[in-house]
């Protein structure tokens, strides 16, 4: 069957082709029942538009920021690699993605950082700080027309358009149900290690662990959660501290990053095979560790998977084109020693 054409389309509505093309791209001068008529021939024709030849006629590329965080992230910097993937594939497209980095754990330096941003983008993806600046700064830039995306950590009070990442509450229920079994029978004392209680997701991540646990593991002991920026050398200490000032620990939650920094203390306190650790992102050094035993499962979000996704939200939303729901969910995957890929 022989794709239909925009003279299909006008043949159909009984207009000219440039009056379908002024329906089609929202342009002024079209009265509203010759809108109606235009756009019931589009439906009857099931007509879908050439988004390659609408982006050439455009006369400029779809221009996208990425706002990622500073620092040694693992898991940051494997999200970026797979978004320089994605930029090199729509490159032919007339799409492109540029790069900016930013301490997204000072929420007046990320706030600034979006305010800065060039007035022309078509749209921005930015790990976002739950902070009232960073909250005023992506509303401005949805109000200038800017599509807004959230990656990993989300604002959903805010006008962002969407949020790629996964369901942070099932994560934190998820490494409380695998902590509490493998811990067995046993009872004690568990760890709670965060980057920052300013992200939303390593909140949601930790008040879902907080409800299993309490909920289902009466013999477990929650501490209270220890900020750590996710930074190795800092997560080293916090961890270090925890196991001098508790004999009886037996689990430790990482709701973040920062992992190598528990591993290193662990490791060095000859206790790492009697504490069950819980971490999140299957990096190359967690990879490592969960084969040796150190860590014993790995909750992960999947980088490509998440670039893929912004991307395609991103030239859908300013295309006006629709957002399948199912392709873009990001899921949660568990491993464990013997399914590591």
């Amino acid at each position: 069957m022989a794709k239909t054409t925009l003279q299909d389309v006008a043949r159909e509505a009984g207009v000219s082709l440039a009056t379908v093309d002024r329906v089609l791209n929202g342009r002024a001068g079209v009265h509203a029942r010759t809108v109606e008529r235009v756009q019931a021939a589009i439906d009857r024709m099931n007509y879908q538009p050439d988004r390659l030849a609408s982006r050439l006629a455009r006369g400029r590329d779809y221009c996208f920021e990425i706002v990622l965080p500073t620092g040694a992230n693992e898991f940051m910097r494997m999200l970026e690699a797979e978004f320089r993937a994605t930029a090199d594939r729509y490159a032919h497209e007339h799409v492109r993605l540029s790069f900016s980095h930013v301490d997204v754990f000072d929420g007046e330096v990320l706030a600034a950082a979006l305010e800065k941003l060039p007035h022309d983008l078509d749209g921005v993806a930015v790990v976002a700080l739950d902070h009232p600046a960073v909250a005023e700064a992506i509303n401005v830039l949805a109000d200038r027309g800017m599509t807004v995306v959230t990656l990993v950590s989300d604002l959903p009070g805010t006008r962002r358009a969407h949020f790629v990442g996964i369901d942070n509450y099932a994560a934190g229920r998820t490494a409380a149900s695998l902590l509490g079994r493998f811990l067995g029978h046993r009872s004690g004392k568990v760890g709670l290690i965060a980057g920052s209680l300013a992200l939303r997701d390593h909140i949601e991540r930790q008040y879902g662990f907080e409800q299993v646990i309490a909920r289902e593991y009466p013999d477990l002991e929650l501490l209270p959660v220890r900020e750590a920026r996710d930074e190795d050398a800092r997560v080293e200490i916090v961890t270090e501290a925890l196991l001098r000032e508790h004999a009886d620990l037996v689990g430790i939650y990482n709701v973040g990053a920062g992992t190598p920094g528990i591993v290193t203390a662990l490791e060095a306190s000859g206790r790492s095979r009697e504490i069950v650790f819980i971490a999140h992102e299957l990096t190359p050094f967690n990879r490592r560790h969960l084969i040796r035993g150190t860590i014993d499962a790995v909750i992960n979000q999947d980088p490509g998977h998440m670039a893929r996704s912004a991307a395609r939200i991103l030239l859908a939303t300013r295309e006006g084109m629709p957002i399948v729901a199912g392709q873009e969910r990001i899921r949660i995957d568990i491993f464990i020693r013997d399914n590591v890929p």
